[in-house]
């Protein structure tokens, strides 16, 4: 053995990778005790719900916007069949309907407990992270019953599964295991002392089912949350906008509970992904709910002020030229924009946020504010992008960032450059 040195070597890195591997079944397994029922007996009798439990049920799914990534376009409610595009691959939501063999009528409500709070399906498989439990481990255990109630409700559909298209070795459950025992942990949600019950409902409701800190948190290279509690906003992978810092809540009170229930206010307008989600969830929620939300929010940090760079002399002229032959009969000759209609470009936050991904996305793509109840016919803005070169919707941009007491940094051709070749087919 003295002269085989070698082999001590690799008993060492043998003894290393079974501790590795022994730590990463404890981190995915800590806090997670046995559940006492996963799976529904054949043809059980279930008694029926209440009416107010399923009311409370169908609001928290409107909260946590389930309908929206469980239902494809053009199908069945909650049938599942959406694709969730992540950097690695495309991820299909499931289906939530009561349907025995293909969605959630052999479930019971320890296994979507689990799912919810563990992020581990009614079989033991890890669920991806596209599915947001890192968030929804918050959620109490009522809610998550409430929830389950609803959704046993629903009219069942068979619809089966679609296997995820992950690239390896992102498709393994090894290496899923790996992702849960460096970037998440099952959390217990607990109010905070020494806050009101208004800010602890905002809390609970932005930290939780509300699942703010999936798009307005930066993401690292594994697609795990940066500094999640912050919401300093981050760029929607593959979707190509921006979500903004949600810190400080610089619209006000008023504003932002006006922003989530129509999609609109004097000041703003929501567009791209967010206005899917005013469409589908927050439009919905009580007045109160979104006070609270907005009363959590004031309370975190702004996002540090960056500096800005200016655009060339020659592009500025060249984006006054475009912007008076393009914007200024929506947007006013200043920037003011016309009362009830379209939103001031001057002292807009989305202009002059520090990423100008938004405003080359809108003036590409065009702006389509949703249609609620509070605000059933909105006005929208076509899109430039057959229209402009790369070079003149970087003017532009520069321009509107940096006209009329905006200080954005000026927006290059390369940036519009990749907006342009990014953006998702039919879209």
């Amino acid at each position: 053995m003295r002269n085989k040195p070698w082999i001590y070597g690799l008993l060492a890195v043998g003894g290393l990778v079974l501790a590795s591997a022994a730590a990463v079944v404890w981190l995915n397994l800590r806090g997670e005790a046995p559940a006492p029922q996963l799976l529904a007996a054949p043809g059980a009798v279930v008694a029926p719900a209440s009416p107010a439990l399923l009311e409370k049920g169908a609001y928290l799914a409107q909260a946590g916007n389930c309908m929206g990534c469980h239902t494809v376009q053009g199908g069945a409610q909650y049938a599942g069949g959406r694709p969730v595009d992540t950097p690695f691959g495309v991820v299909y939501a499931p289906n939530l309907t009561p349907d025995a063999a293909t969605g959630l009528g052999r479930w019971t409500p320890d296994a979507f407990w689990r799912a919810l709070h563990h992020g581990r399906s009614q079989d033991g498989r890890l669920l991806y992270p596209a599915f947001p439990y890192p968030q929804y481990t918050r959620v109490l255990r009522k809610d998550s019953d409430a929830l389950f109630a609803y959704l046993q409700s629903l009219a069942p559909v068979a619809a089966p599964n679609k296997p995820h298209a992950l690239r390896f070795p992102f498709n393994t459950q090894a290496a899923l295991a790996v992702w849960r025992a460096l970037y998440f942990r099952p959390e217990a949600w607990s109010p905070q002392a020494g806050e009101s019950a208004q800010w602890n409902r905002g809390a609970y409701l932005v930290q939780g089912l509300g699942h703010c800190a999936a798009c307005h948190s930066a993401r690292n290279i594994w697609g795990a949350s940066v500094d999640e509690a912050l919401l300093q906003g981050g760029m929607i992978p593959l979707q190509n906008w921006y979500a903004p810092a949600l810190g400080g809540v610089p619209e006000g009170e008023d504003a932002f509970v006006r922003l989530l229930q129509t999609g609109v206010t004097d000041a703003a307008s929501v567009s791209g992904p967010m206005a899917e989600v005013v469409f589908r969830s927050t439009q919905h929620l009580q007045t109160q709910d979104l006070q609270a939300m907005a009363q959590y929010l004031r309370t975190l940090p702004a996002p540090p002020v960056q500096k800005a760079s200016m655009a060339k002399a020659g592009d500025a002229l060249l984006g006054a030229q475009l912007y008076s032959q393009h914007c200024a009969q929506c947007h006013g000759e200043q920037g003011e924009g016309r009362a009830g209609a379209f939103a001031p470009l001057a002292g807009n936050r989305a202009v002059n946020l520090h990423d100008g991904t938004n405003v080359v996305q809108m003036v590409l793509q065009g702006g389509y504010p949703p249609a609620t109840a509070g605000h059933p016919r909105p006005h929208g803005m076509p899109p430039f992008s057959h229209v402009l070169s790369d070079a003149q919707v970087a003017a532009v941009s520069s321009f509107v960032r940096q006209s009329w007491g905006n200080g954005a940094p000026a927006v290059g051709t390369m940036e519009v450059y990749r907006v342009r070749e990014k953006r998702a087919p039919g879209r």
